[in-house]
């Protein structure tokens, strides 16, 4: 299988998910996969040779839920707001913040399928997303007031860089906003809980089929 355009891209997420909205966010929808193990064994299967990632973008991760969640909940945290999002998968807390009035709403993420998918997505919401593939986690410049990440502390180098990202943004004086059921590598003790949810999931990904899940942010 060749993913050398934009367009062929688009027509394997089409063809591999379905339109729905996620559990805890039902006015936002997405391209999702029903089930985890075909597109993930397809994924491996016909693009591994191409070095693409697993299909992170193809799932509403709890963390991601809960914070796209907790923005529509609460818009004046970021009506009129610059956002960044980032390791942002789907889109789905870039497409909160837009529907919550965010007036410029970048979301970052290294894989060119969730780049796609991003773009599908807000399309469908009818948001406007900035989608980019530039490694934003070691900028030294984030000239932003809002910082979203969601679910980004599963594995320990990227949480690393990414807590770096959070203390020079928070030292920038911009909101850093985190959504994360405590996943193996989240920083206990470092930030304050603002919101808890419990998260309905999949039980092919996740331990349980409700996770909970938190909002936090980096204690004043």
């Amino acid at each position: 299988m060749s993913l050398d355009t934009s367009e062929a891209i688009a027509a394997f997420i089409q063809a591999n998910t379905k339109v729905l909205p996620p559990p805890l966010v039902p006015e936002i929808s997405l391209h999702l996969a029903e089930e985890s193990l075909p597109i993930w064994q397809k994924t491996e299967e016909e693009l591994g040779e191409m070095n693409v990632p697993p299909p992170f973008w193809a799932f509403a991760w709890a963390g991601g839920q809960a914070l796209a969640r907790y923005l529509l909940d609460n818009r004046e945290l970021v009506a009129g707001k610059r956002i960044w999002d980032v390791g942002s998968g789907s889109g789905l807390s870039a497409i909160a913040a837009g529907l919550a009035g965010g007036a410029d709403v970048a979301a970052f993420d290294i894989d060119r399928l969730s780049l796609v998918a991003m773009a599908l997505n807000a399309e469908i919401n009818g948001v406007s997303v900035r989608a980019s593939s530039e490694d934003v986690l070691d900028r030294a410049d984030v000239d932003v007031d809002v910082l979203l990440v969601g679910d980004l502390f599963y594995e320990r180098t990227v949480a690393e860089r990414v807590l770096g990202l959070v203390d020079r943004t928070s030292r920038s004086g911009a909101l850093v906003l985190i959504g994360d059921p405590q996943r193996g590598y989240f920083p206990k003790g470092r930030f304050e809980c603002v919101a808890e949810y419990q998260v309905p999931v999949t039980r092919e990904l996740e331990d349980a089929e409700i996770k909970r899940s938190s909002v936090w942010r980096v204690r004043r």
